[in-house]
């Protein structure tokens, strides 16, 4: 039984004097170091024996079920003047230097399926596209253009609203909000202003941006209201309340598991308070005033009119369809996060040091051209069989990866953490499952933009008599 601790504080003694405490000099803590032993107290004598005592002159403590354990600390003052206060931290990023070799191996993990998808969709755009274009636009091949096949087939059909368009705008709106607020707090930490120093402030600052950027939600999710022409203040209060409400709802079960148990982890009620206030005093108006601005402003053009009865879609092959094709599309998007996303969860739940902004830049680059090559391949080949329900397909296609990321964590929790009680449990998949909601919101985004894009492209490059 390890009942010692023992606890070594280095510190240098600054050139100025502090005022304050008149002519007494101040010192400041540079290093800290925490040792456990195990130590058998003699019979009657006092816990630590000051600054003489040394846990190695004591045999180690064996405890039986009825034995009282005595538990103590002793603490060893270490003039360190080598050590600056600027670069007081830098011990504990050099015990991490070692997981370095691991983040390179992340990134050749990743930029080797990047490369792979490159290479489909550069045979896509550069082989199979360039084909279709000559074969549709040569004016000599006249069989040929007047035979619609393939994509073109589609083309009165590829722009027609899909079902639910009010919630499909939602989910983009709130999905670029959360890609915003990933991006600028990725660009404050590479800058510097959240150092690992400062526990908590990462989401502190995603916290504070996410609210500021409710205005960009609304206005993201208006103008794909007016391109599905369903322009409905309703959709404003759904981008406002639907994903946020159900996230304050997952935070708001795991602290009352937290209150329950009476955890220090637990935020007092005024800070849930302070939680509301923001969210409907700030992100809420942000979300009206955003959509207000991006209802005036006029829809999306299509490249292709819309014809008004729907074309019959042709019998799908199994390996075509839905339930076949996003969930095997969702694994490429998390594959080039795997290896990075191990060194995250040991940060949330083993109390490691993140530190390595500069790796999780480049998984996140490497990320965002995974979900988007992804989902354009797999909007080109439905396109391809003549099925133009590509708009939900689009956004799940990369969006599988959040769901992904919860099944890694049920592997995690069984495999690497030792959990015994049921309000862990529920505290750490309630944590899982909005950070894989999150990061299918994100994903799903990414890959939906990458394919509107890419549909606006290639039937703006044909003529469509």
């Amino acid at each position: 039984m390890y009942n010692h601790l023992a606890i070594t504080v280095e510190y240098h003694r600054p050139v100025y004097k502090n005022s304050a405490l008149g002519d007494e000099e101040t010192y400041r803590i540079v290093g800290f170091i925490s040792v456990p032993h195990s130590v058998q107290h003699p019979a009657g004598a006092p816990a630590c024996g000051g600054d003489s005592f040394s846990p190695e002159d004591f045999p180690p403590l064996a405890v039986a079920d009825a034995d009282k354990i005595q538990w103590s600390y002793s603490i060893h003052w270490k003039e360190n003047e080598n050590t600056e206060w600027a670069t007081r931290w830098d011990v504990i990023l050099r015990s991490a230097a070692a997981d370095k070799k691991i983040h390179w191996f992340s990134i050749l993990n990743s930029l080797l399926i990047v490369l792979f998808l490159s290479g489909m969709v550069a045979m896509i755009l550069l082989r199979s596209l360039h084909k279709d274009f000559n074969r549709y636009n040569d004016p000599d091949n006249e069989e040929a253009a007047q035979e619609e096949t393939g994509w073109k087939l589609v083309h009165a059909d590829v722009f027609r609203p899909p079902p639910e368009p009010s919630l499909f705008a939602v989910m983009v709106g709130t999905g670029c909000q959360l890609l915003g607020c990933s991006f600028l707090t990725l660009v404050f930490a590479l800058l510097g202003f959240l150092s690992p120093a400062n526990r908590g402030g990462l989401l502190t600052a995603m916290l504070l941006l996410f609210v500021l950027l409710g205005g960009y939600a609304g206005f993201v999710s208006a103008r794909f209201c007016t391109t599905f022409k369903v322009q409905s203040w309703t959709n404003a209060f759904l981008t406002a309340t639907m994903f946020p409400g159900l996230f304050m709802g997952l935070y708001f079960t795991i602290n009352l598991v937290q209150w329950a148990k009476k955890a220090t982890s637990a935020i007092p009620f005024t800070s849930l308070v302070a939680l509301f206030g923001m969210w409907f005093g700030i992100s809420l108006p942000l979300v009206i005033v955003g959509a207000a601005v991006g209802f005036k402003r006029p829809p999306f053009e299509a490249s292709c009119a819309v014809n008004a009865i729907a074309r019959q879609i042709p019998e799908q092959r199994w390996y075509l369809r839905t339930p076949f094709v996003v969930p095997l599309a969702g694994v490429l998007p998390f594959g080039a996060i795997f290896i990075e996303l191990l060194f995250i969860l040991s940060s949330l739940w083993q109390g490691r040091v993140y530190y390595v902004f500069g790796f999780l830049a480049l998984v996140f680059c490497i990320a965002i051209v995974t979900c988007a090559e992804i989902s354009v391949v797999i909007v080109y080949f439905q396109l391809c069989y003549e099925d133009h329900r590509w708009w939900w397909r689009s956004f799940f296609a990369s969006a599988a990866s959040g769901g992904h990321l919860f099944l890694y964590s049920v592997f995690y929790y069984f495999h690497t953490l030792t959990v015994t009680q049921l309000s862990s449990a529920v505290i750490y998949f309630g944590y899982m499952a909005m950070v894989s909601l999150f990061f299918a919101l994100c994903t799903g985004t990414i890959g939906f933009l990458a394919s509107y894009a890419f549909v606006r492209y290639i039937y703006a490059s044909i003529k469509v008599d």
